[in-house]
């Protein structure tokens, strides 16, 4: 991704939040945050309150899960939600395709077309979550029901090892 792309990716995710009405609260960071730990030690929050952007494959077609970062995403239990076959992590490739953006950097919004979205409901847990903005070095700041709204996703708790498996 050259920096040209990067600013168009970052920009898309600017357009969308303002688009849908969301304050325009990204944070530009020194370094990049390509890891919920990472994001966490910078904005100084704990690492559940930062929301991953990972994009799946369910049954072939792409999945956006937004997931708290204090745990690891249960892909049959998101495949029972769904009702589908299968739930597997996408590749680099598809997830570009799918998003325009890199992995790392994956925003809940500014891609080319509106994804299947789940939300995690360990979010709600947080009054802020921060989620990437489109590139590995910037985050947005919202909330759980912003996140909802935003992405139209169905909360579901997602999380390994947690209620309702």
């Amino acid at each position: 991704m050259t920096s040209t792309d990067a600013t168009s990716a970052l920009e898309r995710v600017r357009v969308a939040l303002v688009g849908a009405g969301h304050a325009d609260e990204i944070v530009e960071l020194a370094t990049e945050v390509p890891t919920a730990a990472a994001a966490a030690e910078q904005l100084g929050c704990p690492v559940g309150a930062i929301a991953n952007s990972l994009v799946f494959e369910a049954d072939g077609a792409p999945l956006l899960v937004v997931a708290s970062g204090g745990h690891r995403v249960d892909v049959k239990k998101a495949a029972r939600h769904l009702g589908v076959r299968k739930v597997r992590r996408a590749t680099p490739e598809f997830v570009f395709q799918a998003t325009g953006q890199l992995v790392g950097g994956v925003a809940p919004v500014g891609h080319p077309a509106p994804l299947r979205t789940l939300v995690d409901t360990a979010l709600a847990d947080h009054p802020e979550v921060w989620a990437g903005a489109g590139v590995s070095h910037a985050m947005l700041r919202t909330t759980f029901a912003q996140l909802v709204t935003l992405t139209g996703g169905d909360p579901v708790d997602v999380g390994q090892g947690s209620s309702g498996d």
